[in-house]
């Protein structure tokens, strides 16, 4: 399975079956998620602490660091999902509604090679 073809349905089925299987339920409130969620994002960030970019990105060539990278990002978003079914919400609607609103709030032509606009 890849990303062309695994639905976040799928996934979020997949992460709901894991946490009933485990009798989960009682611990994941969204508070409780939410704070994994950042501890599962340290987890990754750690990786590249004290990392200029170009490092980084090379030592992203080496396949057993993208490997271990690829686990926590997996983390990440396993709670993600975990959170998002918590709450019952629609990760796909609040994904392109906040993206429409990424749209309004860097518009292309003025922020293109920029990571903020100018003041």
């Amino acid at each position: 399975m890849t990303d062309a073809s695994t639905t976040i349905a799928e996934l979020r089925q997949l992460m709901a079956s894991f946490v009933s299987e485990r009798d989960w339920q009682p611990f994941h409130s969204p508070k409780n998620l939410a704070m994994a969620l950042a501890c599962e994002a340290a987890e990754l960030m750690e990786h590249f602490l004290w990392m200029e970019n170009a490092e980084s990105r090379q030592r992203m060539m080496d396949p057993a660091q993208l490997a271990a990278v690829a686990e926590e990002l997996a983390d990440v978003l396993g709670v993600c999902l975990a959170l998002a079914n918590a709450l019952n919400l629609d990760l796909s609607e609040a994904f392109r509604a906040k993206m429409a609103r990424n749209l309004l709030k860097y518009p292309a032509d003025k922020i293109r090679g920029r990571y903020r606009l100018e003041e």
